[in-house]
């Protein structure tokens, strides 16, 4: 991979970096963490070194194992992250650190994907076809429980006790199998990620985006994803987000398009395949 081809872009409470986003020669990685700041998590470290040390020891082993199953690769890296903190945090607390993934290999021939969460990815191929790659069980879930916090202001202190008890149901249903799959301390979730194969002669693409990233798309409905990848790829994956900050400005109580944050953490992770 030559690092000029890939193009970062992340705009995030800078005081809780919950996200990770990496590319190494032939990979490249996004998680994006998932929990409430100042939230009893059971865990020391917190979100966003879940995140971080996942992120990274996924990269390490997408790239040192090439042959290894994304799927597998993930399961390890999760291992791993439980091995360094089981003996100093609660692992099975309702609210440990979790975090959603994206991955990516390319190699000679083939292009290796991995998504689990929320967050998404877009293969773009030589025609001029986009398709996203998005795990919808998270929002299926919601859909089935956020009707009370819907109907209320985002920002009031109704709405933020909505969101309280609309996110430990939401956490009653994660990592089963009638609910949604995302990376926390089991390694068995990362067998429910959405992963496949795809010849690399026929992208041109590939982005990684955190479910804030996709706001103009998939909860504003303001844009397609053809058209969210047009202005990726010019002029950039910052102009993306500029759009979705524009838009949530202009519905700061979530009257328009009902949400949990009136401002939610995005980040793209753009690379062109040479």
């Amino acid at each position: 991979m030559r690092a000029a081809l890939v193009t970062l872009a992340a705009d995030t409470d800078h005081e809780n970096e919950d996200f990770a986003a990496a590319a190494a020669p032939g990979a490249a990685v996004l998680l994006d963490g998932a929990g409430v700041a100042g939230a009893e998590t059971g865990c020391s470290h917190g979100v966003a070194w879940f995140s971080a040390t996942l992120g990274g020891l996924l990269l390490s082993a997408v790239t040192s194992r090439p042959t290894r199953p994304l799927t597998d690769c993930l399961a390890d890296a999760i291992d791993n992250v439980r091995r360094l903190h089981e003996g100093t945090c609660d692992l099975v607390h309702r609210a440990s650190p979790t975090s959603t993934v994206v991955a990516v290999r390319v190699g000679a021939e083939a292009v290796e994907y991995l998504v689990l969460g929320d967050s998404s990815l877009l293969l773009a191929d030589k025609g001029g076809a986009v398709t996203p790659v998005s795990d919808r069980r998270l929002d299926e879930v919601g859909r089935q429980l956020r009707g009370p916090l819907d109907s209320l202001p985002t920002g009031t202190p109704e709405h933020a006790r909505a969101l309280a008890e609309y996110r430990d149901a939401l956490t009653g249903r994660r990592n089963r199998p009638d609910g949604f799959w995302i990376a926390g301390p089991d390694p068995s979730a990362a067998e429910h990620a959405l992963a496949g194969t795809l010849p690399r002669s026929a992208l041109a693409s590939v982005t990684l985006l955190s479910d804030g990233a996709t706001r103009l798309v998939d909860r504003f409905e303001l844009a397609s994803w053809r058209e969210a990848l047009d202005v990726i790829n010019s002029p950039g994956p910052e102009e993306l987000i500029r759009s979705i900050r524009a838009a949530e400005a202009d519905d700061p109580d979530g009257r328009r398009w009902p949400r949990g944050k009136a401002h939610d953490d995005a980040t793209v992770l753009h690379w062109r395949l040479a």
